[in-house]
């Protein structure tokens, strides 16, 4: 009798410990770590900026959730058994992962699209830097490639920082200023690519040349957009040398301090040697003439030019003032053994016709029109 007892207090304890087997807790714990890795991943995604209402749906969901799996912690269920907690954790971690995929595929799109605007931005800059550079035109544009360049470190700072969508604003800003700085120059050096303006000064070279043919003399022409000045005589080219013109020299002269050197007919009306001239020699020029006045006076009556502002003098082809010397500042400057040769070749009265650009394909036009091609790729 007690041996049937004790068998069915085994038997009974047997059933027990296989049915307790068989429970399970009522919220799988793999479930809520998945979804708190969803949430540590929207966030990584920038999800309250990216889809804020997604992404306040998901967390107002996963807090009243929390909430409930935290009470019912100690709960165990039948297998068998429904669970409503479980069937909406899955669907908010199936809300949220695909909130997370979208995410994913947007910041990858994001990335790409940011990086080329950042390659093309870049290889404008030093496009850019290297045309204005070479044509001088930096003073044109102020404070433009400045601002072009901040903006585009601004942009790869926040690519860097992996804030795709706001390195896309810097770079489109920076690709707005790059427009802007491309039409200041085409504006305001847009006569070197105008063919009435260019045959105007063929016009003026080729009278200058001629005059030297018939007077049997020495005449001068200075290419600005070439920075050449070429010594003729008898009609005929004798020396060629490279120069250099004011900080703002590329510009069309309009009054005194504007660093622009003057275009148009002049005359060496002086020649100054060592101790006249604090440079090494110079060639005075009888600028301004009767036609400077006119120009310069019709531009104040129109308001172009303050009333204030003088037309100012003194301009000159001369030598370099010292080793530290690297600008005029609207004068013609050649390198001393150069301004030695010239000197030695002309004399009081010889003509000296100073140009924007002899051919259609000078330097300045060259560059705008490199600046235009490159213009939609931003």
């Amino acid at each position: 009798m007690a041996y049937g007892q004790r068998n069915r207090a085994n038997v009974t304890w047997s059933i027990c410990t296989i049915l307790l087997a068989g429970c399970v807790q009522a919220v799988p714990p793999d479930l809520v770590t998945a979804i708190d890795a969803i949430d540590h991943d929207l966030i990584a995604l920038r999800a309250p900026e990216a889809a804020p209402e997604e992404y306040a749906h998901f967390v107002r969901q996963w807090v009243l959730l929390k909430t409930r799996v935290q009470s019912d912690d100690d709960l165990i269920r039948w297998p068998w058994e429904s669970n409503d907690l479980e069937d909406e954790l899955r669907r908010l971690h199936d809300e949220g992962g695909s909130t997370v995929a979208r995410l994913n595929d947007r910041q990858a799109f994001q990335r790409r699209t940011a990086e080329s605007k950042l390659v093309r931005l870049e290889e404008r800059l030093q496009l850019i830097e290297s045309q204005v550079e070479s044509i001088n035109g930096r003073i044109v544009l102020g404070e433009k490639p400045v601002q072009f360049d901040l903006l585009i470190k601004q942009a790869r700072s926040f690519f860097e920082q992996k804030d795709y969508e706001r390195s896309i604003q810097a770079a489109e800003s920076a690709s707005h200023t790059l427009l802007a700085q491309t039409a200041v120059l085409t504006r305001e050096l847009g006569r070197y690519t105008d063919d009435k303006r260019i045959t105007h000064w063929q016009t003026m070279a080729k009278q200058t040349v001629e005059w030297s043919r018939v007077h049997q003399s020495t005449a001068i022409v200075v290419s600005k957009a070439d920075r050449v000045l070429t010594l003729y005589k008898n009609g005929r080219k004798v020396l060629s040398y490279p120069v250099r013109l004011g900080f703002n020299g590329i510009r069309e002269k309009q009054f005194q301090g504007d660093g622009a050197t003057p275009e148009g007919r002049y005359r060496v009306t002086a020649k100054r040697g060592q101790g006249q001239t604090q440079f090494y020699r110079a060639l005075a020029l009888d600028y301004p003439n009767a036609q400077d006045r006119r120009r310069f006076e019709l531009a104040k009556k129109s308001g172009r030019i303050a009333s204030a502002k003088s037309i100012g003098g003194q301009i000159e082809i001369h030598g370099v003032e010292n080793e530290l010397m690297a600008q005029t500042l609207g004068c013609v400057m050649l390198d001393n053994p150069h301004m030695e040769a010239l000197y030695e070749r002309v004399s009081p009265g010889t003509p000296v016709t100073i140009v924007g650009a002899l051919t259609g394909q000078n330097s300045v036009a060259l560059a705008l029109a490199q600046l235009e091609d490159r213009k939609e790729e931003t």
